[in-house]
């Protein structure tokens, strides 16, 4: 197709080459000759002007078509800020005299012939001390596989053993070091016989000791779910 058309098209994209070039494209003086090639192109009876936002936004979208068209990159001309991050606060449980508080549960990862019972521990200060202690009831082939806990391993001592009928998990912090204010987990993890095991003979203990005083927490397991 040849004709007037034609070369306000080849002017406009013209124009919008040199522009897109440029090392910082001035942008009002861009849309402002999109509009006018817009015009001059001949598009029917004159509207009545649009709010200027409007005006901003239908421009913009044309000089990214044309652009794309002509195989240039184009980048959005308006961006919304990335969201801020969130960070998702759970239910404390029932709070204990001092700064220290605790639950237990069974592992949701458990099965029919291993599970993991998880202690954990919400200082609100600094510990200089903290001896927690884990007891599994030995309620048919209970044998441990196995234990961790969040805080750094060269902090504690760890030892596992058998007595009285429980098997026992214990982590004592070494001297000179602290355990700073958070939420920490101990887990002891061990084989069961098949099927699922009943958790309520099961116990956890802790004692702690933080600039107020000594302080010491205890409780069971809850089932996961």
């Amino acid at each position: 197709m040849t004709g007037p058309r034609r070369d306000v098209d080849d002017g406009l994209r013209a124009r919008l080459h040199e522009a897109a070039g440029a090392h910082r494209p001035d942008r009002a003086r861009m849309l402002a000759r999109v509009e006018r090639g817009m015009t001059a192109g001949g598009r029917g009876p004159a509207r009545p002007p649009l709010p200027g936002w409007v005006r901003v936004a239908g421009a913009t979208a044309a000089v990214a078509g044309v652009l794309v068209a002509g195989g240039y990159t184009v980048a959005p001309a308006v961006r919304d800020d990335a969201p801020a991050q969130r960070s998702v606060a759970t239910s404390p449980g029932p709070r204990e005299p001092g700064p220290l508080r605790s639950s237990g549960v069974v592992d949701p990862h458990s099965n029919e012939f291993w599970a993991q019972s998880n202690i954990t521990l919400e200082t609100s200060a600094p510990l200089t001390a903290l001896t927690v202690e884990l007891r599994v009831a030995q309620t048919g082939s209970v044998t441990s596989t196995g234990a961790w806990r969040s805080l750094p391993e060269e902090d504690f001592t760890f030892a596992v053993d058998e007595r009285d009928g429980f098997l026992r998990y214990r982590w004592r912090l070494k001297p000179g070091r602290t355990v700073p204010a958070g939420e920490w987990v101990f887990a002891g993890q061990y084989n069961h016989e098949r099927g699922g095991r009943d958790a309520g003979g099961d116990r956890y203990s802790a004692t702690a000791t933080a600039a107020s005083g000594r302080v010491s927490v205890e409780g069971g397991f809850a089932a996961s779910g």
